[in-house]
């Protein structure tokens, strides 16, 4: 008998941002092969309150309300000399789980899902161990490393540098690295010389991204024309998207579009999000019951990421929803896709401007490239088609016996 030990970051119930959309599908396709025991935090209450829909799909299931402070994750990164990342996601109690399950014997293969969670692996474990890295976090931050205050510097530098060497060490353990694009594998081998590195790309779930699926209208309707953003509002690279498209952007598009309306979208705005609503055509939602409302009534999605690591999935589901999307070089990295077939990559805020107006003065061709883009997703991004390598990365086939 194998079972399979999942460990993630955050809990991967309901798949309603992009790390969970990725580490939702993974788990079930997991819980296809073998019992899996699942070990995670929640962020909040409202998180923890979707623990027991794992209940009938997973073995058994250990989820922690996530509560230390940052400036404890600091200090106690600075005592043991390990990332700051690393040390937030510390926690005696799961390291306790985690071996109970391992100490049990039935354990086989693990799972790990973001490295924040590899510190629980042990290093004598002699099963097949599998970790998907997602992204190449310490790039990101050492992307920060030249920018804040000199305090602010030198923390994204440490944890750059630390963080990198916990992502080679790890890497050199594991039986599989999975990253989230060719672009995010080619780069984390470059940086750790570690081999089995393969990507391992995001989907989209087509049947309920659908334009044409049963979901609520926006009511009252916007006046046209409405151009979206979709993301959660409180990571930094969102932040920076928005904040320099309702400054920049908008005032450009507004020139020619006087009712243009910029609605951002997503949960956990910061106050700097929110405080953009007091500019002329922007309108910051907060949580929603369902994106698709949103994507539904756009006439544009702009994903104007500067920042941007692996593959956006807020371009997926705008793609699947047949919407034209203009996006940053950054943003659309690791979509394989046709820039002017199926979306737009522009070089800067103004070119982003400059497009928008192009598509709401040319309906039709807006119109086309959002059914191209949909037929291509459906085509190309399916879940089902995308994690098919799972069954060789776990080491797992149809014809093993339980």
């Amino acid at each position: 008998m194998r079972e399979i030990l999942f460990l993630a970051h955050r809990i991967p119930w309901p798949a309603d941002r992009g790390d969970k959309i990725r580490s939702h599908h993974i788990l079930k396709h997991l819980c296809a092969m073998a019992p899996v025991h699942v070990g995670t935090f929640a962020d909040d209450d409202r998180d923890m309150g979707f623990a027991p829909a794992m209940d009938g799909l997973v073995a058994s299931r250990h989820v922690e309300l996530r509560s230390k402070p940052q400036w404890q994750a600091g200090l106690e990164a600075l005592v043991t000399g390990q990332p700051v990342s690393v040390r937030s996601f510390a926690s005696r109690s799961m390291q306790q789980w985690v071996d109970d399950q391992l100490a049990s014997g039935r354990i086989s293969h693990i799972f790990c899902f973001s490295g924040q969670m590899a510190h629980y692996v042990p290093e004598d474990f002699d099963g097949r161990f599998v970790m998907d890295f997602v992204d190449v976090d310490s790039a990101k931050f050492e992307s920060y490393a030249d920018e804040g205050s000199a305090f602010m510097r030198w923390v994204n530098r440490r944890e750059g540098r630390l963080l990198g060497a916990f992502e080679a060490e790890i890497a050199a353990r594991a039986d599989a690295s999975l990253l989230v694009s060719d672009a995010e594998a080619a780069l984390f081998e470059r940086r750790t010389s570690a081999r089995g590195v393969e990507a391992l790309s995001n989907g989209i779930d087509t049947e309920f991204y659908d334009p044409a699926g049963h979901f609520k209208k926006l009511h009252p309707p916007f006046p046209d024309p409405l151009v979206l953003f979709t993301g959660q509002m409180d990571y930094r690279p969102n932040i920076e998207a928005v904040a320099d498209f309702a400054e920049t952007a908008m005032p450009l598009i507004r020139a020619h579009y006087p009712e243009a309306t910029f609605a951002i979208v997503g949960r956990n705005p910061t106050q700097a999000v929110s405080d953009l609503s007091m500019l002329p055509g922007v309108q910051v939602t907060g949580a929603v019951d369902d994106v698709r409302t949103w994507l539904g009534a756009a006439d544009v999605v702009v994903a104007p990421l500067r920042i941007a690591r692996g593959i956006q999935n807020k371009v997926l589901e705008a793609m699947a929803m047949a919407k034209p999307v203009v996006a940053s070089p950054a943003a659309a990295e690791g979509i394989l896709a046709e820039n002017g077939q199926h979306l737009f990559v522009e070089r800067d805020v103004r070119a982003e401007a400059e497009r928008v107006c192009a598509l709401l003065a040319d309906p039709t061709r807006a119109l086309a490239v959002g059914k191209a883009a949909r037929d291509h997703v459906c085509t190309h991004y399916g879940w089902q088609r995308q994690l098919a390598p799972l069954d060789r990365l776990m080491g797992f086939s149809t014809d093993d016996p339980q």
